[in-house]
C-alpha cells in the first residue's frame, strides 16, 4: 500500500470574506471527499480571507496509482478553483 500527503497552498487575491472564500474554493471537500481512496480537509489559513491551504491523503495499491490520483486532483483544482496555487507538496509515506 502507498500513501501520499498532498498539500496545496492558495492565494485568493481580492477575497474579502470567509463566505466569498468558501465560494471561490468551490467545495473541494464535497468534490474529492466522495472518493474512498482520498481524504481531504482545509488544513491551514482557515481564518484568512486571501489564502487557503488544503491537504489530501491519497491511498493506493501502487506508487503509480497514487501519483496519478494526485495529478488528477492538481489538474482539476487548476481548472476549477478561483485562485492561484502557490505551492504544492507531495509527501510519500
Amino acid at each position: 500500500m502507498h500513501i501520499v500527503i498532498l498539500t496545496l497552498s492558495f492565494s485568493l487575491p481580492g477575497c474579502g470574506s470567509l463566505k466569498e472564500k468558501r465560494g471561490r474554493m468551490g467545495g473541494l471537500h464535497a468534490r474529492f471527499g466522495n472518493n474512498p481512496s482520498v481524504a481531504v480537509c482545509e488544513s491551514g489559513e482557515r481564518d484568512r480571507h486571501d489564502a487557503s491551504e488544503w491537504t489530501f491523503v491519497v491511498v493506493g495499491l501502487s506508487k503509480r496509482e497514487v501519483e496519478s490520483q494526485c495529478s488528477q486532483i492538481e489538474d482539476k483544482i487548476e481548472r476549477t478553483v478561483d485562485g492561484r496555487v502557490m505551492n504544492v507538496v507531495r509527501e510519500f509515506i
